[in-house]
């Protein structure tokens, strides 16, 4: 508990920096000040009220979150988010929010609020998460998925890293600022979708095309898988997300005749479909650096030491495995990837079909999917129907403007020593969605991570957990964030 002298002196620092505000408005942009001076007074007014920090809810709201099972299986069968966006109106209701809860099919619930900004002359932000999860196999685990068992001060649960954790701290910020009466800077819609981790077909891409109304006015969004820390030459670097790779799940289909499985068949459509998925699978994808994997490259390079030609694929390699456990998601990033994933034909043992089906995940390098697309067909060969199963594009904006640079000064406000990169994220988010109505979106879920957690792993691993002291640091620097930014 801080002393009656330290209470006492934050109405005179904060009447003090206010002063400043209007003599250098343009100096206290570049240092950040106005968000002290909106956290001073807010926190003043948050101790007289005895309003909860973020930092006191983060934890239970996203134990709370973990323990609702969200699992999504992509058959779009059940009842899956529902009861977590209930419980995410709930929370926002409570702090005075209107909430707005759309359904795209039954049980399929997105959430929707906005608050309004001190500035109404600027466009909005979106602020957005996804409350679904890919499913947990229980006996992998060493805990209960869906338990949100804590131990050590770390949360483990399904979720716990994609991405409940950027849900709660949302709530959090949200639900402080909302007591202690601070508005954001300029309006932000905050938007928690259903359906994420199947294509957002039943959630983002839905709700942009029957309801863009709730995005009016909004040019810019902050989303998932991205300002999380990796540490490079014994250097914290945290890894901002400006592109993502694009997404296609292909389900190639053979047929063929069928017969008695001791006869000669040189119709067998079980034959022809694993000679394309094996070409398809071994197919050795061009390298190609995007401005996004080059700037963070070069990065790297100033940070360790190294240099790297685009023409040594070694010495890019050197670089990608600098960044330690972050090597993962970057490392898929600097060419087109297709992984067959499901394979599916016959019913008995010596009955030759006359089907056989099998599922690729392709991921290609932005800008390259008219290509990739003619690649595959080429692979698969004139035998293979081409059936598209989802199918979105790849992002990539620029590591510049104001909304970046505050992002970066955020991170530096409660990390001084640290660098901030752009990276490309070899997996997808509800950017894509978004950047349907012209949002431009970012992957920026602030999280200081201790050294040896391999973070990217936990994506849809076993085992995914989540410090709090990593929620702590989030909310810290979103809450931060909104009222700058």
């Amino acid at each position: 508990m801080k002393s009656r002298a330290a209470r006492n002196s934050q109405p005179v620092i904060a009447h003090t920096l206010g002063w400043i505000a209007r003599k250098a408005p343009e100096w206290l942009r570049i240092t950040g000040l106005p968000a002290m001076l909106a956290s001073l007074r807010a926190a003043h007014y948050a101790q007289d009220m005895h309003i909860p920090r973020p930092e006191d809810e983060v934890v239970d709201i996203c134990r709370r979150l973990i323990r609702i099972d969200t699992s999504n299986y992509g058959d779009n069968q059940g009842i899956i988010e529902r009861p977590a966006a209930e419980y995410v109106a709930e929370l926002l209701e409570d702090v005075g929010l209107e909430t707005t809860v759309l359904e795209s099919s039954r049980g399929r619930t997105s959430v929707f609020a906005r608050m309004e900004g001190r500035d109404p002359s600027r466009e909005a932000l979106v602020l957005h998460g996804h409350t679904d999860v890919v499913p947990a196999a229980k006996e992998d685990w060493q805990v209960d998925p869906f338990a949100a068992h804590m131990e050590d001060d770390v949360i483990w649960g399904r979720g716990a890293v994609d991405m409940k954790n950027m849900v709660a701290m949302i709530l959090a910020v949200v639900r402080y600022m909302r007591r202690a009466r601070i508005q954001p800077q300029r309006d932000v819609i905050l938007a928690f979708f259903a359906d994420e981790e199947h294509g957002s077909r039943w959630g983002g891409r839905w709700v942009v095309d029957h309801h863009p109304e709730i995005f009016e006015g909004a040019t810019e969004a902050i989303g998932e898988v991205g300002g999380y820390s990796t540490m490079v030459a014994g250097k914290r670097v945290y890894l901002l997300q400006t592109a993502e790779k694009g997404l296609q799940w292909l389900n190639l289909v053979a047929r063929g005749r069928a017969g008695h499985g001791s006869q000669v068949n040189e119709e067998n459509a079980v034959t022809e479909l694993a000679g394309a998925i094996y070409r398809i699978g071994q197919h050795a994808w061009p390298l190609h650096i995007t401005d996004t994997v080059r700037a963070l490259l070069d990065g790297v390079a100033d940070l360790t030491g190294l240099q790297w030609d685009e023409a040594d694929e070694s010495s890019i390699a050197a670089l990608i495995d600098a960044l330690g456990p972050a090597k993962t998601f970057v490392g898929a990033t600097l060419r087109t990837g297709a992984n067959p994933k499901i394979l599916q034909s016959g019913y008995k043992a010596n009955v030759i079909p006359t089907h056989a089906q099998g599922t690729v995940d392709i991921r290609p390098i932005p800008g390259t999917e008219e290509d990739m697309m003619a690649t595959v067909k080429r692979l698969a060969g004139p035998n293979i129907a081409i059936e598209p199963e989802i199918q979105d594009i790849g992002l990539e904006v620029p590591f510049k403007g104001a909304l970046v640079d505050t992002m970066v000064d955020m991170i530096a406000r409660h990390d001084p020593e640290a660098t901030v990169l752009p990276y490309m994220l070899s997996a997808g988010t509800d950017n894509k969605s978004l950047s349907r109505l012209g949002i431009r979106g970012y992957g920026f879920t602030p999280l200081q991570l201790p050294p040896d957690l391999d973070f990217p792993l936990l994506f849809h691993g076993v085992d995914e957990r989540i410090p709090r002291a990593a929620l702590d640091f989030g909310c810290r620097v979103l809450l931060d964030l909104l009222q700058v930014a």
